[in-house]
């Protein structure tokens, strides 16, 4: 819009112009992205393929710079369109508040003048002897500002009490409600004249430079560009998203936009999409691979150590992104809430038939540990499950807080994460593809019990067949049949040498230490717990009384006679370290648990 936006404009507006108008800049963006891959695929690559010279090189560089120039127009045009998108919506509210305003005026028979002041007609009133006295007509002038102090006061500021009264005027019951309409058009105009600002202010900042080569300093620009038009147009982006909704509704509505909608979200406000379970993973990876250099870049700008430890994080998770994997990789989640969130597939979960998504635990955050270790376990799963069947994924979920250490580990952080986590499995039932696809939730160490927490919950982990529990404190749980999948589906790794497994209870261990120390923890297991079957949260997962199917594990080096540390606590997904375990975890996620190496109950 341009010039002073009256209230005559405001209802006159045909907010369809405007996402017209956006239409033909989404053409444009189509058609330049269009271009880009036909330059790229079709010209590019072949002539990276047929020629070898010094020419050729120059055509190279010189199609990379269209190809760039190409890309550079998709970005800018869908930023316009997007803009006009909201435009369009955010005018609908003060269109309709004017629109119910000029209906109240009609009603009442008042006139709206070209100025937003309103006139309203004399009418017969009773004073305080019952005798009718006319009240004269007036005009007011409407206040976009809340009103100080109540209506109908009067031009003169006379009091409305005793009309008819010596030195008092009788009043015109019209005055309030004229002066209410006239107040209601000044603010539909004053939000209107806001949101045009703010819009215009952006459109305009959507300009390129002259010339035809895209600079690191024009991309930059896009950068700013998009931030700018996310901060414009944010309402208008956010208003849509069924946050509240469940995973299947979501999966609906987003099938239901059209391909300029999902492009508005993935472009310009991924971080929005991201995140939310029921959107599909292509789309999520799109979407988080956009919103990840922005959540560098505000991580950069934060510092303190926090900070520094998921920046490098993240920025470890883009090279692995950047490089070549397999299986390919999906980055379904990324956040830096709490110790930080990460979920990444390797493998696609919407098309694979058997899919796994595994918990990590104990010490678990988002940092240089968890990329270079953590999610090498989910990559060691799918391609072990790969192996023995190829449609198959596997998924670490960091989408909570673990504790840091055993001194601080309580059913709490389990009990906040099991919902998300359901939240997360229901997602990914309403996405795959595959008629009934084999689903496996994996829990290690103390993501074991956020597995177990979530498995006792009204309706179990959705969509899952089996359960593993790998280096498991416990479960909160007496019995494999509380996870609801059935004993024969529940699934325990144990290495006798892991320390984790062996945690007492804490009772028992506060009884043990004023026995004595280790000696007396022992001799408190003995005095109660007859089986020696219990551990830190509940019974051991490992035992005969808990009734899970344990498999062949290596036992790893002595926690303390062989200096193994926490060593046999964190090999279980290790196929250079744990080739038995790897390969039985591997069958289980395939959906060929028949054929695991089994070992004892202890």
């Amino acid at each position: 819009m341009t010039g002073t936006l009256t209230w005559q404009l405001l209802r006159d507006l045909k907010a369809s112009e405007f996402t017209e108008a956006g239409d033909k800049w989404h053409e444009v963006s189509d058609r330049s992205d269009s271009d880009r891959v036909r330059v790229d695929r079709a010209m590019s690559a072949k002539l990276r393929e047929t020629q070898e010279s010094e020419s050729a090189e120059a055509a190279l560089g010189r199609l990379q710079r269209l190809s760039r120039n190409f890309q550079y127009l998709h970005t800018e045009c869908g930023l316009v369109r997007t803009a006009l998108n909201g435009l369009a919506s955010d005018l609908a509210e003060p269109k309709n508040q004017l629109k119910q305003a000029l209906a109240d005026a009609a009603a009442l028979n008042f006139t709206v003048h070209e100025d937003g002041s309103v006139s309203y007609p004399a009418t017969e009133v009773e004073d305080l002897t019952g005798a009718k006295k006319e009240a004269p007509g007036s005009k007011v002038q409407g206040s976009s500002r809340l009103p100080l102090e109540p209506p109908g006061l009067g031009s003169q500021g006379q009091s409305p009490l005793y009309p008819g009264y010596s030195g008092f005027k009788p009043l015109n019951p019209n005055a309030a409600k004229a002066q209410d309409v006239a107040d209601r058009v000044a603010r539909a105009v004053r939000s209107a004249q806001e949101i045009d600002a703010r819009y215009a202010k952006t459109l305009s900042g959507l300009k390129a430079e002259k010339g035809l080569d895209v600079t690191e300093a024009t991309l930059k620009d896009v950068f700013q560009d998009t931030s700018d038009v996310r901060s414009t147009a944010g309402m208008y982006l956010g208003e849509g998203v069924p946050e509240e909704k469940s995973p299947a509704e979501r999966k609906k509505w987003w099938d239901g936009l059209t391909d300029e909608q999902r492009q508005e979200y993935l472009e310009i406000a991924p971080d929005l999409i991201g995140g939310l379970d029921g959107i599909p993973a292509v789309s999520r990876d799109e979407a988080n691979r956009n919103y990840l250099p922005v959540l560098i870049d505000d991580l950069a700008r934060r510092g303190g150590d926090d900070a520094e430890t998921k920046l490098n994080a993240l920025r470890g998770i883009q090279d692995k992104l950047n490089e070549p994997s397999r299986p390919p990789m999906f980055l379904l989640g990324i956040g830096d809430e709490g110790n930080g969130r990460a979920i990444v597939s390797y493998g696609n979960p919407d098309t694979s038939k058997n899919v796994s998504a595994y918990v990590p635990g104990l010490s678990t955050k988002l940092n240089d540990e968890f990329v270079k270790d953590t999610m090498k376990r989910a990559q060691d799963t799918a391609k072990g499950a790969q192996r023995v069947d190829p449609s198959s994924a596997s998924i670490v979920w960091l989408g909570y807080d673990a504790p840091q250490n055993v001194d601080v580990m309580t059913r709490g952080d389990a009990q906040r994460g099991a919902p998300a986590y359901n939240q997360f499995m229901a997602g990914l039932s309403a996405t795959n593809e595959n008629k009934d696809p084999h689903v496996t939730a994996i829990g290690h160490s103390y993501g074991s019990l956020t597995v177990g927490t979530a498995a006792k919950q009204s309706g179990g982990i959705p969509g899952v067949d089996d359960v593993i529990l790998l280096g498991s404190p416990g479960v909160d749980a007496q019995k494999a049949t509380e996870l609801g999948v059935g004993k024969d589906h529940v699934f325990v790794g144990a290495a006798d040498n892991d320390p984790v497994t062996h945690l007492p209870t804490k009772g028992e261990a506060a009884l043990g230490w004023v026995l004595g120390g280790p000696v007396g923890v022992a001799v408190g297991r003995d005095l109660f717990d007859i089986g020696n079957d219990d551990v830190y949260f509940g019974k051991d997962p490992a035992s005969e009384a808990f009734g899970a199917q344990r498999f062949l594990v290596d036992d790893g080096p002595r926690m303390i006679r062989d200096g193994g540390g926490f060593d046999a606590h964190s090999q279980y997904f290790t196929p250079e370290k744990d080739q038995v375990s790897a390969n039985n975890i591997a069958r289980i996620v395939a959906g060929q648990p028949e054929n695991i190496v089994r070992e004892k109950h202890r």
